[in-house]
């Protein structure tokens, strides 16, 4: 992180606090309660450009000091079990069980403020907001970004549309007390990006790739679409994409149905993805296994977990969005410190298109 940033610990505990709240959240919730101490690269409230060190207290490992733990070997189908205890060797899958864990997602979220405090210097905003939970879907053509995310703030499932939200609440209900969990799908939104970042002259600086893994990285994550892309897969190419148009500022898009990104590069448009997160595999009702320990088919044992992770995923999803972004911003800009950086950004904002080997026009303003 660059010198100059204003940080505090009370910056990171706004989404820290935000990770465990929402329906649907498990009892670690009330054992838990994150905060994330500065270490280092932080004077009097602002970064020096040293490495920033976090650290996050695991309030329940306190409760499991000097006591036998029991071993566990009863692999639970979707979880990284029985793959890992096959591929490092375990004869007790406890070990996978807490490394595979979304708790360490707490510490992506810590980072991901860090992050989101960066781009805020430069206009840029990293939001999300919960579209679908249990097959319950939210009806949201008609709202713009700015008001889905002002919506889903009041809402405990993280959703803009009440008459879904109630839907999805009353399906986490009923899951519950079914033994069941529930997934969903969650969208992030990036406003405010410049044109030029990410590129394309090689494949691992392509942007949305870089943000296809950071959002496949997180836990039950399974699936992402960038803009309108499997709409897109049904129809021609003359209607799958965001034509240019010159309007009274420059150049304009008529659409947003590439999710903000060509070729790999940010085009100016708001970045615009959906990640489908599955029903998580800790479930009080068993699902069919075999004991590794005996050889004999059982069913899986409970472990605490929630019921629905997908509101409280919606701001970890926003932390590693945000992770890429102020990289890839700092790769575009360059230099050491937010006041270097600063008159940098604003180039870039007024940076204009010299169109004139193309079609002999003068100079096209990006909007």
């Amino acid at each position: 992180m660059v010198a100059g940033l204003p940080l505090t610990e009370a910056m990171i505990a706004v989404d820290l606090a935000r990770r465990q709240a929402g329906a649907g959240a498990g009892g670690r919730m009330a054992i838990e309660q994150d905060h994330a101490a500065i270490l280092s690269g932080v004077m009097a409230g602002v970064t020096t450009g040293a490495p920033i060190a976090l650290q996050l207290v695991n309030r329940d490992h306190a409760n499991w000091k000097g006591k036998a733990v029991p071993a566990y070997t009863t692999p639970r189908p979707g979880h990284a079990d029985l793959a890992a205890a096959i591929k490092y060797g375990y004869d007790d899958i406890r070990p996978a069980l807490e490394r595979a864990s979304a708790r360490e997602t707490a510490a992506r979220v810590a980072v991901g403020a860090v992050c989101r405090a960066y781009l805020k210097t430069f206009g840029i905003t990293v939001e999300g907001y919960v579209s679908a939970i249990g097959g319950h879907a939210a009806c949201l053509e008609d709202m713009t970004f700015s008001d889905r995310i002002a919506y889903a703030r009041s809402s405990d499932v993280q959703c803009p549309d009440p008459k879904a939200a109630a839907q999805m609440i009353a399906a986490i209900e009923q899951a519950k007390a079914q033994g069941e969990t529930l997934g969903g799908i969650i969208e992030v939104v990036v406003q405010g990006v410049p044109v030029g970042l990410g590129s394309h002259v090689a494949w691992d600086r392509r942007l949305d790739a870089r943000l296809a893994q950071a959002v496949l990285s997180v836990p039950a994550i399974k699936g992402i679409e960038i803009g309108n892309a499997f709409a897109n897969a049904a129809k021609p190419g003359s209607q799958a994409h965001d034509v240019i148009v010159l309007g009274t500022s420059g150049l304009e898009r008529r659409g947003n149905a590439c999710g903000g990104i060509e070729g790999g590069i940010s085009n100016g448009q708001p970045i615009w993805l959906r990640a489908a997160m599955k029903p998580i595999p800790t479930t009080r009702k068993g699902q069919d296994t075999v004991d590794l320990a005996t050889g004999k088919p059982c069913t899986s044992c409970y472990e605490r977990s929630d019921i629905c992770p997908v509101p409280r995923a919606v701001v970890v999803l926003e932390a590693v969005v945000a992770l890429v972004m102020a990289d890839a911003l700092m790769e575009k800009l360059g230099g050491d410190s937010i006041a270097e950086m600063t008159p940098r950004f604003a180039a870039l904002r007024r940076a204009t298109l010299d169109d004139t080997r193309m079609s002999g026009q003068p100079h096209l303003f990006w909007p």
